[in-house]
């Protein structure tokens, strides 16, 4: 099958996600807070292992050795654009539950929530066009990521006044477009040069960032005893080993 076959399917599947939020309208607010938060930790440790131990070291195969401190350029390049949609979008979910009255911020909700899983399908496909076991390494770190924050977002936008059904429909349009994404991403790769060397690290500055200024902190807020704080670390630590056993049986 061709690398866009796999590339869009993924992306589809990954957009399916969006609608485990309508799991949160079966558990009770104390459980699905735990459950959120296990899961945020999960992912965190996850995106930090992809990063250092997927995508950093396909990266470093790929660039010429005189070359290594672009590497690290595009690197942070992809730290800093998260770092500006954040500052300009809004993106951490805590401040929607701050203000989960105002509609208007369902809608950015929904916005940047759109143009993050673009940047995820062009990350898909930066990996699928590396390696086909690169791809689905990156799309099961993706996935991991978003089922807490569609969770998230589907309880924003049913406490912001949509109803169930709409917030359902809206969220998965939202999801769809990683597609677009991912076949942007496999065109670029297939027109431009060299595409896949800038975006592979480029990838792994997002997942740095989401990990370490989104998650990490989102986990932090809940340490109201040690042993929920251990709880976090081990599942932080899990998401990390379940990478390091990928790595460790050649899937990269």
């Amino acid at each position: 099958m061709s690398i866009l076959f796999y590339i869009i399917l993924s992306t589809f599947l990954v957009s399916l996600l969006s609608f485990v939020g309508a799991l949160g309208l079966f558990l009770k607010n104390d459980v699905l807070d735990r459950l959120l938060t296990v899961l945020v930790a999960f992912s965190a440790g996850a995106m930090m292992g992809g990063a250092f131990l997927h995508l950093i070291p396909e990266a470093l195969e790929l660039f010429p050795s005189g070359e290594i401190l672009q590497l690290f350029i595009y690197l942070l390049s992809g730290f800093t654009l998260f770092f500006v949609l954040e500052g300009f979008i809004q993106w951490h979910h805590h401040h929607a539950r701050e203000h989960p009255n105002i509609m208007p911020f369902s809608y950015l909700i929904l916005v940047s929530d759109t143009l993050h899983n673009f940047l995820d399908g062009l990350v898909m496909a930066a990996a699928f066009m590396s390696s086909l076991n690169l791809g689905f390494i990156t799309t099961l770190v993706i996935s991991f990521h978003e089922i807490p924050q569609e969770i998230g977002d589907f309880g924003i936008l049913v406490y912001g006044g949509f109803r169930k059904s709409k917030a359902l429909l809206f969220n998965f349009l939202s999801a769809l477009s990683a597609i677009l994404g991912g076949v942007i991403g496999f065109l670029i790769s297939e027109k431009v040069t060299g595409s896949t060397v800038f975006l592979l690290p480029f990838a792994a500055g997002n997942f740095i960032y989401i990990a370490a200024s989104d998650l990490i902190p989102e986990i932090k807020e809940h340490h109201r005893n040690i042993r929920k704080a251990l709880a976090h670390f081990f599942a932080f630590l899990v998401g990390v080993f379940l990478m390091w056993i990928l790595k460790s049986f050649g899937l990269e």
